[in-house]
């Protein structure tokens, strides 16, 4: 039976090849993404490990200790100066220590030629040079091109930022940390292992003076690297730093940070590899589809063979595992190719991720990683060819021998309808409560719900068939008897059918989703964010820390500008519970932001007045005209007017909630006076020359950001869209096998058809008319597939946009037609390119053969 099973492999090619394609994509997918984590993991690890190569004990402030505050949201609570330069002094007097560098970093953003701001906003660091090498060299860099900063008009640049803006030794630079632009010449060019570059940021290096001044709070460095003496251990030196370390402060040995900063790498891969994995197992999913229906297409075409096969003594087990023996030669070879072209697949992504700027480092292939492939191949294989062998083997030989082509008992419809709706049921019913709870209790039961949905939905696809081919009768009889036919070849096996229909609704059930979810987000975030603001443009820094006053006035000194207003935030109490205050110009906020007050008014308001969202004066039982308590920061409790009530929305970042309140009321209770945006209204409206007006004011900082209304809306639609065209991507290949899963029904549906085909063209039946019989029965099942998984997608996106309501107020369903359209239009291509070899093959046949062969 083994040797009947390989003589059925090498028999069977080109039906076996699809097969074996559908797994080797997937295994492909899963291989490619273990080996492409492991080596980004790797390559990170050791770029991280190499940092601390010159640190033996570091100095850091614990984040642990710091005592919780009902206030720590606003700002940390003051402590007395720690890591200074005196205490740097006392660490490298300890016993042990061969060195110590004070370290200084923070946001610091470069202007390129044009004036534009240079990479990534988080990733724009600036740093200190600290001369502890003999000959005064700082060991952290590594100097490719002249020399290190030595005074306050000079900067260092990092080479890979160098190569990207054309800067050269010699050039001045724009550059801005939180203050105003500063013009400095780049003295020095330097290679750096820091991860922020090679992950397309920026570093800037000043002196160590000028660090202290642009980047330092009080004096104080962000954290102190100690090398050891030679001949003493880290332990050693670790425990001499702990005698002296201040409160607050804690050491940690070089090694153990770089196994933090492993552990984290590793944490960030894996989750990579998870939702990477997550898509690679779709395709895994509806490449089931495929291998079951390429088996039982295989089944059938040697059903006689398998009865003659029982008729001389083979068992049904002897018949199963003939067909088992099949698929784990099939899973066999297309895990190897699969892993192959994994190998092949993680270094074209290495290749792509070479603009990211990635650490080098080798290919990393594991044994693991192949074992992996060689149990998802062949375990998927037999998981689809086991239900085929089960039937091959009860055919009876008689039976088998006269009745090649047995259409499925009613009885069978029956059990299989009633379970499907069973199931089905209960999957709505999963679904309906995910949409009845928050978010973070709907994740689990939506995709429980929403798989047993699935599943329900495919058990009664040859129900659900019927009428909607009874409907689409007048469509298809205009195309006379090819389309007459078309409709009824698609019902002569529905399980078939089915099964074909079943990987296309998958992947669309999962594009739909996706893209109703995003629309309505992209819509609820527009809602929030743009139709929030009156004022035409909104000022802030780029890597959201606190403005300068300065800019304010600034603006305020232009002509065209007719308002602003400041806003300042900080934490307070009211009624024992934590509450934001916002700190605006109230005379001119009713100009500038839309707060859909639901009681009082905002205008001519007065500087003890205050704005309070709807939610707080429901908790506290406040209205307009009332006064409410106000514990702020510092221990000092306002009593303030209200002068109305307004919807607040916490995710709304120009709106926000809480309290707004006079700025003159805020700075009464704070140190510094320093809003995180400002809020700036244009005569005549927003335009390019109002936009550069405040730009050129602003002094061209490449630190600041200029936004209006439209630039807000399009920054976050900007990450929506390539979120989801990554999973339009990785879906992508889900949707190739479902076009091979389509090739393989029409395939078997011809061949059951040779005798009827060769009767037709007996009859006069053209070759263009059996063609486009093929091509409609294609499209038909390819545009029933579409449809289902557009009404399953368009059913969870629901769901999932009722259980974030409560924390994204603004959500509201928005189906995209256009998009959708397009999606069913991309159904009917698919139809029509997977009928092309069937419908081929079917014109060709000849009459006499196929009337013969049947």
């Amino acid at each position: 039976m083994f040797r009947t099973a390989l003589r059925n492999v090498l028999a069977h090619k080109t039906r076996l090849l699809m097969t074996a394609l559908a797994v080797m994509l997937g295994v492909a997918f899963v291989s490619g993404t273990l080996i492409f984590t492991d080596t980004i993991g790797n390559a990170y690890k050791k770029s991280s490990a190499k940092s601390f190569d010159n640190v033996s004990v570091a100095i850091r402030y614990d984040d642990s200790a710091a005592t919780p505050s009902l206030f720590s949201r606003d700002q940390k609570a003051k402590q007395n100066p720690k890591l200074t330069d005196a205490f740097l002094k006392r660490v490298e007097n300890l016993h042990g220590a061969e060195s110590a560098t004070g370290v200084l970093s923070g946001f610091t953003a470069l202007a390129d030629k044009h004036g534009k701001p240079v990479g990534q906003t988080w990733g724009n660091t600036g740093g200190n040079y600290y001369p502890t090498a003999p000959g005064g060299a700082d060991t952290r860099y590594n100097f490719t091109d002249g020399r290190a900063p030595k005074t306050s008009d000079e900067i260092a640049l990092d080479s890979k930022t160098a190569d990207r803006t054309g800067y050269r030794i010699g050039d001045t630079a724009r550059v801005s940390t939180n203050g105003p632009v500063m013009e400095q010449k780049i003295t020095g060019i330097f290679d750096t292992d820091d991860g922020n570059v090679t992950a397309g940021g920026t570093l800037i290096l000043f002196d160590n003076t000028t660090a202290h001044k642009l980047l330092s709070t009080g004096g104080e460095y962000s954290e102190i690297a100690v090398k050891a003496a030679p001949g003493t251990s880290d332990r050693a030196l670790k425990s001499e730093v702990e005698k002296i370390l201040p409160k607050g402060t804690e050491a940690a040995t070089g090694k153990t940070l770089a196994l933090e900063q492993a552990k984290q790498i590793t944490q960030d891969t894996e989750y990579l590899a998870r939702v990477v994995l997550g898509f690679a197992g779709i395709a895994l999913l509806v490449g089931v589809f495929l291998i079951a229906n390429t088996f039982s297409m295989l089944v059938a075409q040697r059903s006689k063979e398998v009865a003659l096969l029982r008729a001389i003594g083979a068992s049904r087990r002897q018949v199963t595992r003939s067909v088992i023996a099949e698929a784990v030669v099939v899973g066999l070879v297309a895990s190897a190719s699969g892993f192959l072209l994994g190998l092949g697949i993680a270094v074209g992504m290495r290749a792509a991720m070479d603009g990211a700027s990635m650490p080098d480092g080798p290919l990393i292939v594991t044994p693991t990683t192949g074992l992996y492939a060689l149990l998802v191949g062949v375990g998927v294989t037999l998981v689809a060819a086991w239900l085929p062998g089960r039937r091959a083997a009860t055919i009876p030989p008689v039976a088998a021998m006269n009745n090649v082509h047995a259409p499925p008992t009613a009885r069978s419809l029956i059990i299989r309808n009633s379970i499907g709706a069973l199931i089905g049921v209960g999957g709505a019913g999963v679904v309906l409560y995910a949409a009845s709870v928050d978010w973070d209790n709907a994740i689990y039961p939506l995709g429980l719900g929403g798989t047993l949905l699935i599943i329900g939905v495919f058990m009664l696809t040859p129900l659900l068939l019927r009428p909607v081919l009874v409907a689409a009768a007048p469509i298809l009889n205009r195309f006379g008897v090819a389309g007459n036919l078309a409709r009824r070849n698609a019902l002569r096996n529905p399980r078939r059918t089915a099964a074909a229909t079943a990987a296309l609704m998958i992947g669309y059930t999962l594009i739909t989703a996706m893209t109703v979810i995003a629309a309505s987000v992209q819509g609820a975030s527009d809602e929030r964010s743009v139709a929030a603001l009156k004022s035409d443009y909104v000022v802030s820094m780029a890597n959201g820390a606190a403005l300068s006053p300065d800019v304010r006035k600034t603006l305020d000194a232009l002509p065209e500008v007719t308002a602003t207003s400041p806003r300042r935030m900080t934490g307070s109490l009211v009624d024992g519970e934590w509450t934001p205050v916002s700190g605006v110009d109230m005379k001119n906020i009713d100009e500038l932001l839309n707060l859909s007050l639901n009681s009082g008014s905002a205008k001519s308001l007065l500087a003890g007045d205050v704005l309070v969202d709807l939610r707080t004066a429901a908790r506290t039982g406040l209205k307009a005209g009332d006064t409410i308590a106000v514990q702020f920061q510092d221990g000092k409790t306002d009593r303030l007017k209200i002068a109305g009530v307004y919807e607040g929305h916490d995710s709304n970042r120009m709106l926000g909630s809480g309290i707004y309140a006079s700025t003159s009321v805020l700075d009464k209770h704070r140190d510094t006076a320093a809003e995180d945006l400002v809020l700036v209204k244009m005569k005549g409206g927003p335009s390019g020359k109002a936009e550069n007006s405040i730009i050129k004011a602003l002094g061209e900082n490449p630190a600041i950001e200029v936004s209006d209304k439209k630039s807000i809306s399009d920054k976050f639609s900007q990450r929506i869209n390539l979120i989801l065209n990554m999973m339009y991507g990785l879906l992508g290949m889900a949707l190739l096998i479902a076009v091979l899963s389509v090739v393989n029904t029409l395939a078997m549906s011809v061949f059951e058809r040779r005798h009827e085909i060769g009767m037709l063209r007996a009859i006069g039946l053209a070759r263009s008319k059996v063609k486009q019989m093929v091509r409609l029965e294609s499209v038909i099942i390819s545009l029933f597939g579409a449809v289902l998984g557009v009404g399953l997608g368009t059913c969870l996106a629901w769901a999932a946009g009722a259980s974030v309501a409560d924390k994204l107020t603004t959500y509201t369903m928005i189906i995209p037609y256009g998009r959708i359209a397009l999606f069913l239009l991309l159904a009917g291509v698919i139809g029509v390119v997977a009928a092309a070899w069937p419908a081929r093959h079917a014109a060709k046949l000849k009459a006499l053969e196929a009337i013969n062969a049947g």
